[in-house]
């Protein structure tokens, strides 16, 4: 990597990763403030609605953005068509759910879902307005503004959605949070951001991105739709409270981990596709990525799965208790899913949104069947199946990487057993704090935070884990650089 790059994409991560810790720790913190104000049948509720969203979502970035960061080669008039489509398709989505919403709330016998899901169909044209505009910030490897427009939008939010559930609005206040979040944040994205559409439109520039954004769309959908089909079966099979304990458990392990895959593959998308026609030096990058995704992720996953009743009595309260086994379970889960991000992120830099697409049938083949032989034994039976589907798909996902990088998965296994190995070991140590007789739970769980930190510092320290040494160089050089600045 040449050092332009490199120090291009050390800054692309510090930016990246400050806005997405940023954004994600005010939202954890609302959302726990939320949690004790509100009961779990009223998350439930909007969760049952949350693969809908999800889906209409993803017809309106319709592939197309990604296929704008992956293009070398791209004019204005791409943008516009792109940003005109967006918004077209914006709007018949959220007219689409609208008719559908009676439906809806037939399916999951749950009549407040009518009138629910017309206010968050709003959130499908607001976002229509700020794709191209994120985009494009991605493109550009800009996080520092993205880090600007998320933390303001945030906190403008929660304040709307604690404000109303401390009145009492009940399930009304999420709704209040996600569109004033959504509305706060497409304002913002155009006042910190300098373009802007020209009244200009081209289906030939639309098609010439098709064949590329139009596999991505579909594997996107099919992706959407088997993320969120516990969220479905849960709520059709079990209670909206059953419910409310899944997404919270789920909202709590993604935290971490989707926060993280979220600022490499944010970073390492753009970078990829930047050195698509040079293999070694692709290789190398994807390397580099994975041994530094888990080094962060495998330790949390780890220790989050140790401490989840601590923290969980600490920051929910006993009434959220019934998640405790769920989260223990999705943190299983999330330590394999950054393995899943690289290697996918490596077809897609490469142009092969065929194989993406091919990828995700079998995968979700692969959840049909999970789904199809664990539920009749309950939530914990699925959490279980999920765990065997997602090591099979990795091992599906790393089929690929190999056949194009010549990366293969025993390579990648090699390459993260240091920093998985020194989990482990942290994590026995944190657990066997639990015979040290302490009443205090928020003592207890802060004392098993700052430990379990200390030992797995001590152990990448100790045994000069690659990835921990060149993370700490990174942060050296970033701090380094912005002392200077200041000093100047």
């Amino acid at each position: 990597m040449s050092n332009i790059l490199k120090q291009k994409t050390v800054a692309a991560l510090f930016w990246s990763a400050s806005e997405r810790f940023s954004q994600q720790g005010i939202q954890f913190i609302i959302t726990i403030i939320l949690a004790r104000l509100l009961a779990p049948e009223e998350f439930g509720l909007i969760a049952m609605l949350t693969i809908f969203m999800a889906i209409a979502q993803s017809f309106i970035d319709s592939g197309f953005g990604q296929a704008l960061i992956q293009k070398q080669d791209v004019t204005h008039i791409d943008e516009c068509s792109i940003f005109y489509f967006n918004i077209f398709v914006g709007i018949l989505a959220a007219v689409c759910l609208c008719l559908a919403a009676p439906w809806i709330a037939i399916f999951y016998n749950q009549p407040l879902l009518t009138p629910l899901t017309y206010a968050l169909s709003l959130n499908l044209i607001i976002n229509s307005f700020g794709l191209v505009q994120t985009t494009l910030l991605t493109r550009h490897i800009d996080f520092k503004t993205q880090l600007k427009v998320s933390m303001i939008a945030t906190a403008i939010s929660g304040v709307f959605g604690i404000t109303m559930a401390y009145n009492g609005f009940g399930v009304w206040s999420l709704v209040a949070q996600s569109l004033s979040s959504n509305f706060f944040r497409t304002v913002l994205l155009w006042f910190f951001n300098t373009w802007r559409p020209s009244l200009v439109f081209s289906f030939t520039s639309l098609r010439g991105m098709f064949a590329f954004g139009s596999r991505l769309l579909a594997a996107g959908l099919l992706n959407t739709f088997f993320v969120n089909i516990y969220l479905v079966v849960i709520g059709k099979l079990f209670s909206p409270v059953s419910l409310g304990y899944y997404t919270r458990a789920k909202g709590v392990q993604q935290l971490p981990t989707c926060t993280l895959s979220v600022i490499i593959s944010r970073v390492t998308f753009p970078v990829f596709s930047s050195m698509q026609n040079d293999k070694p030096r692709l290789k190398s990058g994807a390397r580099k990525a994975l041994t530094m995704l888990v080094m962060i992720n495998f330790p949390i996953m780890i220790g989050l799965a140790i401490v989840a009743k601590p923290l969980v009595l600490v920051l929910l309260t006993e009434k959220w208790l019934p998640c405790v086994t769920y989260l223990q379970l999705l943190c299983v889960v999330g330590m394999l899913y950054p393995l899943h991000v690289i290697n996918l992120n490596v077809l897609t830099a490469q142009g092969r949104s065929d194989l993406f697409f091919r990828l995700e049938i079998l995968k979700k083949i692969l959840v049909t069947l999970s789904i199809g032989i664990t539920y009749r034994w309950g939530i914990e039976a699925m959490l279980w199946g999920q765990i065997i589907t997602s090591i099979i798909a990795y091992y599906v996902n790393a089929y690929y990487t190999r056949k194009l990088l010549d990366y293969s998965i025993f390579e990648q296994i090699y390459d993260v057993f240091p920093c998985f190995a020194g989990a482990c070991i942290m994590g026995l140590c944190v657990y066997t704090l639990r015979y040290i007789h302490i009443e205090d739970n928020f003592i207890f769980f802060l004392s098993q935070i700052v430990i379990g930190l200390i030992i797995y510092i001590f152990i990448c320290y100790i045994f000069k884990i690659s990835s921990f040494i060149e993370f700490v160089e990174m942060m050296k050089l970033k701090i380094f650089k912005n002392s200077k600045l200041v000093s100047t």
